[in-house]
């Protein structure tokens, strides 16, 4: 009788096993603020490619900012498009909008999507333009009976109002809080699916203080727009952000058991680490073959680090009296000249030759030259206001205003700016001013007198330099800096 006993709940436990949820593993590979670098796309595809052959539940997700920043995506004949192909080739299966996505206006914007065969969401952008598609704010993906939702994201906090950009770029859109919007639709969505996703173009600071509200209902946030290598755990939700320029893979390990979440984990993966997919290789050889932006238009005399280009592209001599190249619009010569630290998109330049698609790679923007008259108090109000920018956080606090006159900002215990000295000014006096048109548009506390932005690019400035200057002494002197009271 014992024994039969002993048989019977054997056999329970086994058939208990036997019914017990089965544990599965969901991966999520994840990329974020590409910037059009589609010359580390070949490791990309290798590592995605490597991870389907030993996982089998797979989604690829990207977090915006999938162009601007590499001449040869962004010259192309459809701007964009090489970026665009290559993702739709490896499969990406969801992605978010992020500023960046709006550089070439909305219209423009909306003709690309119609080209991505992965699903866009989008749960902040509200449109009534024929030429803008209004966007799911989410989707939900099936993997072999695992239901994953996502829900999409992008900052509205530079604009204000709006994505950082050009005004113009965003007429007819809305673009309400985005927090609030993450919040709404994870409640919304999260009775329908097993693992609940933000992708999220918003930066990891506004990413982080959505998530300590404690409200989210998000098992993970795959993050985007500042830049920042990001694996934290905070009120439960993993936060994630993979850097910039495809330099690294994010790897969101996701274990299910049964429909229910029972761990997540979180790699940081460096591409470098894998051999380029040859087959990628070739197209994006093919991208590259374009003897007009490969060839040399000039030459750095010596190597220029971040401060030398910003140095650089603030204050460049030229052929118009060797006066700043942003001063020089409309052949009339400026006294400063400043330039956004956010608008320098290389972290150096190696001396020798310099070729066009390196410079548009430095300023991929198109930005213009705007010019003005300001004295040194209407200098310091803007420089002291972008540095205590309670917006922007990712942007404040530090110097964000390159100039070619020196200044030094005096701050508190607290870090907040009090007040900015300048050596080589003469307060009371007006001085003629040129900034970049990203500047004028966007910065706050502005004054100044007779503003406007004027028909001059930067890029073409600092190429017709190059053309006519070579070889170029580039000054990697910081000329700013931050002391304490």
């Amino acid at each position: 009788m014992k024994g039969m006993l002993r048989m019977g709940l054997v056999a329970v436990a086994a058939l208990a096993a036997a019914c017990a949820p089965r544990e599965r593993t969901l991966v999520l590979l994840s990329t974020n603020d590409m910037h059009a670098k589609i010359q580390n796309f070949p490791r990309l595809a290798s590592a995605v490619e490597a991870c389907r052959d030993t996982a089998q539940l797979v989604v690829l997700v990207d977090a915006g900012d999938r162009w601007t920043g590499n001449a040869y995506v962004d010259m192309a004949p459809t701007p964009g498009m090489p970026m665009i192909a290559l993702m739709n080739e490896l499969g990406f299966d969801v992605a978010t909008l992020g500023n960046h996505e709006f550089d070439h206006g909305q219209a423009f914007l909306g003709r690309m999507i119609d080209s991505m065969d992965f699903e866009v969401v989008c749960a902040n952008v509200v449109s009534d333009t024929c030429t803008f598609p209004q966007l799911p704010p989410y989707t939900v993906i099936d993997r072999d009976g695992i239901r994953i939702g996502f829900v999409g994201v992008v900052t509205n906090y530079e604009g204000p109002g709006h994505p950082a950009g050009n005004e113009s770029s965003f007429a007819g859109l809305e673009f309400p809080d985005p927090q609030a919007m993450a919040l709404k639709y994870a409640a919304e969505l999260r009775p329908e699916c097993d693992v609940l996703v933000l992708v999220s173009h918003m930066g990891d600071d506004r990413d982080a203080e959505l998530l300590a509200k404690g409200q989210s209902q998000y098992d993970v946030v795959i993050g985007g727009h500042t830049h920042e290598e990001v694996d934290t755990l905070i009120g439960g939700t993993l936060l994630t952000q993979t850097g910039k320029d495809l330099r690294n893979i994010g790897v969101t390990t996701v274990r299910m058991k049964g429909h229910k979440v029972s761990g997540v984990d979180y790699r940081i993966v460096p591409l470098a680490d894998y051999e380029p997919d040859i087959l990628y290789q070739k197209q994006v050889e093919a991208y590259y073959a374009d003897p007009e932006l490969n060839k040399p238009v000039g030459r750095f005399g010596n190597a220029a680090d971040k401060w030398g280009l910003a140095n650089w592209m603030a204050a460049a001599g030229g052929r118009r009296g060797r006066c700043p190249p942003a001063a020089c619009a409309g052949g009339a010569d400026a006294d400063v000249g400043f330039y956004h630290i956010g608008g320098v998109r290389l972290d150096s330049i190696p001396a020798g030759g310099v070729s066009a698609a390196k410079v548009y790679g430095l300023e991929p923007f198109g930005t213009l030259v705007a010019r003005m008259e300001m004295t040194p108090a209407q200098m310091r109000r803007m420089i002291v206001s972008k540095y205590n920018d309670p917006v922007n956080a990712k942007e404040a606090h530090r110097i964000d205003l390159i100039s070619t006159t020196p200044y030094m900002i005096v701050t508190d215990a607290a870090d907040n700016a009090l007040d900015v000295q300048f050596p080589k000014l003469r307060e009371g006096r007006k001085y003629k001013v040129a900034v970049s048109d990203y500047i004028y548009r966007n910065y706050k506390d502005m004054e100044y007198t007779g503003g406007e932005i004027t028909d001059e690019k930067v890029a073409d400035i600092l190429l017709e330099e190059l053309r006519d200057d070579s070889p170029l002494k580039i000054d990697n002197t910081p000329r700013q800096r931050v002391v304490r009271k």
